[in-house]
């Protein structure tokens, strides 16, 4: 069993410091919590939030600040952290970029949103990733994707496909998009046979009102943990037995014929 906590908080678009200060004080908090989480998970965009006209100047230079501050705190509290996601500045370029950190500090993984969301203007002012990423945190395969990202099935198959038992989504989701978002994240599950970790914020950025809704969902498409729409420390349990005996009763991955599939 895993110990899963999320923390779905408001992110001050503009303000790095404040949102640390934040985070770390709810971190703090999880990680100090009777039933101690095995893994910290933490929204997109958690430094800077989406204060896009500014983010070439906010953005954190190779993530460098990021890194010191979760590798030290995963440390510290022996926790891994997927460390929801940053504006990260590489050479010219600003990319949102995903962060993983084992107990031990040690960096496992960095995944850059392929997909950038042009109604929130994040393609203007960001460059976009190349590449899906898998990682391996105490033996257990999981994948990367970041909010935008759960509207491309094909991402979340090549996850699963490369062995991911668990897809993380660090999201800044906004209404009026409820309905797309818990349909996304259960279908996303039950296609691929695996756990979502999805992990929203709350709060208001110029006219996007954010949901929360966080959510811990099971390889059945079951949402065995759920936030509301006010800041919180969401936490549910991970049996990952249930992933291979999904897989086996239901078994899609040995039934589909790729073959078949071409035009």
């Amino acid at each position: 069993m895993w110990q899963i906590a999320l923390i779905q908080t408001n992110i001050s678009a503009g303000d790095p410091d404040r949102n640390r200060e934040v985070l770390e004080s709810k971190m703090q908090q999880a990680a100090e919590a009777a039933l101690k989480p095995d893994i910290i998970v933490l929204p997109e965009m958690r430094n800077t939030g989406y204060a896009l006209e500014q983010i070439d100047k906010l953005a954190d230079p190779e993530g460098l600040a990021s890194r010191r501050w979760i590798s030290e705190f995963a440390r510290k509290f022996k926790v891994h952290i997927v460390a929801g996601s940053v504006a990260e500045k590489r050479e010219d370029k600003v990319y949102n970029t995903m962060l993983v950190f084992d107990r031990t500090g040690a960096e496992v993984a960095a995944y850059s949103k392929i997909h950038l969301f042009g109604l929130m203007n994040e393609d203007k002012y960001m460059a976009a990733g190349d590449q899906a990423v898998t990682f391996e945190l105490d033996g257990i395969r999981a994948g990367a994707s970041i909010c935008y990202d759960i509207r491309f099935p094909e991402l979340a198959r090549t996850l699963s496909l490369n062995g991911a038992q668990i897809m993380f989504v660090p999201a800044q989701w906004p209404h009026p998009r409820l309905q797309h978002w818990r349909t996304l994240l259960t279908a996303r599950a039950i296609e691929n046979q695996m756990y979502v970790i999805a992990c929203n914020t709350t709060g208001r950025n110029g006219n996007d009102y954010f949901f929360g809704h966080s959510a811990i969902i099971d390889p059945w498409g079951e949402w065995i943990a759920e936030g509301g729409e006010t800041e919180g420390i969401i936490t549910g349990q991970l049996d990952l037995t249930l992933v291979h005996q999904v897989r086996e009763r239901i078994p899609v991955f040995k039934d589909r014929r790729p073959s078949a599939y071409e035009l």
